[in-house]
């Protein structure tokens, strides 16, 4: 058969077999998979850590874990950046800094770090909103020298001139380059619009401010905090809770009880409803915050409003993300959260990313997910799918006797019952459409909100003023005298 005939047959094969693929297709795809029976979820009962309370007001937690040799270890302390006097903002990360470079009145600094480089052990110490730390980690074979230089650390600091001044330096530098990046420009400005710029949850430091701390500023504050009814002490790891309790008595048994610190007692009133621009000239795209207050953990309501987000933001399967970026393609990432923080309300933020020109579309798309909420029924289906998602998520945040002695001494900082992570799955559980659609009506206001842009309000293609009045905010950073911005502007 010559090569025309060969391809001419082939030919006539393939217009024979055309419609027999066409039947195959037509019918049904077979989709096993959804056949899988999928299990209930375990009862989950996590192992809970020891709990020992010493008469001073020191509370251990201890947890064994013999798996790999290792040990670690924490201190925290109540007290933070939200409890220091706003004329030194800034002390708490200078102080979490220069606490550790300084060392002890045994050994410096810089010999501290070499001593623990040799034997691949940490001690570190930080600070943050509404605390302070010394943590540390090591081997099995170092865990008492390693924690008998933690409690050195801990119980008698020398905080010097020299590693301050290099501290500052460093928050000096961090604050003239802060408005270099949009997206914190956003997140910094739209806490201080819903928690007020002056509140200590939102307040930040300037270079007046850290220029301003002292020595003894850190001096004062240590003395203030490292009080043992301020304590929580915990470990986790290869080592005999017996000795590792013994160790802790002999250190901290003999302190004296202080005052401990409680938090602030804010009042909240969310933002100033409005629309607020940063206008930012360099970036030819814009950052979306639409914002309020939000909620504790502690609020009874905590279930049904994490089971309200999950189905509005929670992913990729959201309404917010399936509406905003999947249809309407506004947005390269969209998102948000009810936030539920332990002991204020945390922020409510529904955010965006967009090119300049999509700025208002991309607002206005968001806003009329966020008035859904209120109007548009929620499915059982809907409902269905966040509790798998947040339940089966939920595992992986515990799935150690590390991260559950970690949750163990965050419930007991701020005061929640030590099975509330037990009791967090029935709560997820129990939850109904009817709950989701009661709390989005009760908690979700559209009109007490506020719009942040930060972006480039000449290239918005639709003006920002088609949302309402425009307030301008100013990012300006304050300069002392002789010291100027960079580019002469504080931007």
């Amino acid at each position: 058969m010559n090569r025309n005939a060969t391809l001419a047959l082939a030919a006539a094969l393939s217009l024979l077999a055309v419609p027999a693929l066409r039947a195959q297709s037509a019918q049904p795809q077979a989709q096993p998979w959804k056949s899988i029976a999928i299990p209930p979820l375990h009862a989950f009962h996590p192992q809970q850590p020891k709990r020992i309370a010493l008469p001073n007001g020191v509370v251990v937690f201890l947890q064994e874990d013999h798996e790999l040799p290792f040990v670690n270890g924490f201190v925290e302390l109540r007290g933070g950046s939200r409890d220091i006097d706003p004329a030194k903002a800034g002390l708490i990360d200078l102080y979490g800094e220069t606490w550790r470079t300084s060392g002890t009145a045994t050994i410096n600094g810089d010999k501290l770090d070499d001593l623990l480089e040799a034997k691949a052990a940490k001690v570190e110490t930080n600070g943050d909103l509404d605390s302070t730390s010394v943590g540390w980690s090591c081997l099995k074979a170092d865990q008492d020298q390693v924690f008998a230089i933690a409690v050195d650390l801990l119980l008698h600091p020398v905080f010097n001139q020299q590693k301050l001044e290099l501290a500052k330096q460093a928050a000096a530098a961090e604050i003239v380059r802060r408005n270099e990046d949009p997206g914190g420009i956003a997140a910094r400005e739209a806490a201080k619009l819903v928690y007020g710029a002056q509140s200590p949850y939102s307040r930040i430091s300037e270079i007046a401010t850290v220029q301003s701390v002292t020595v003894d500023d850190l001096k004062k504050w240590h003395d203030h905090t490292v009080v043992p009814n301020n304590m929580i002490v915990g470990v986790s790891g290869d080592f005999d809770s017996a000795q590792m309790e013994r160790r802790i008595r002999e250190a901290f048994e003999p302190l004296k009880p202080g005052t401990k610190i409680l938090p602030p007692n804010e009042k909240f009133s969310g933002p100033t409803p409005g629309v607020y621009l940063v206008d930012k000239q360099d970036v030819n795209q814009s950052n979306i915050w639409i914002v309020g207050l939000g909620t504790e953990r502690r609020n009874p309501d905590y279930f049904a409003l994490a089971l309200m987000n999950e189905i509005f933001s929670g992913g990729f399967g959201s309404r917010l993300f399936q509406k905003v970026r999947t249809q309407l393609g506004l947005a390269y990432s969209v998102g948000g959260s009810y936030g539920a923080s332990y002991d204020h309300p945390g922020l409510f933020h529904v955010v965006a990313g967009t090119k300049s020109a999509s700025t208002v579309d991309a607002t206005q798309a968001m806003l009329k997910e966020i008035d859904n909420l209120k109007t548009q029924p929620f499915t059982e289906e809907e409902l269905k799918n966040a509790k798998d998602q947040i339940l089966n998520s939920f595992i992986f945040s515990y799935d150690s006797k590390e991260k559950i002695l970690s949750e163990s001494a965050r419930l007991e900082f701020y005061g929640y019952p030590a099975d509330f992570l037990e009791k967090y799955r029935a709560g997820i559980e129990k939850v109904t459409t009817a709950d989701v659609q009661r709390v989005a009506r009760k908690y979700i206001d559209p009109s007490k909100l506020a719009i942040l842009v930060v972006g480039n309000a000449a290239d918005f293609g639709t003006p920002l003023e088609k949302l309402g009045k425009v307030q301008p905010v100013d990012i300006t950073i304050p300069m002392p005298p002789g010291m100027e911005a960079p580019g002469g502007k504080g931007r």
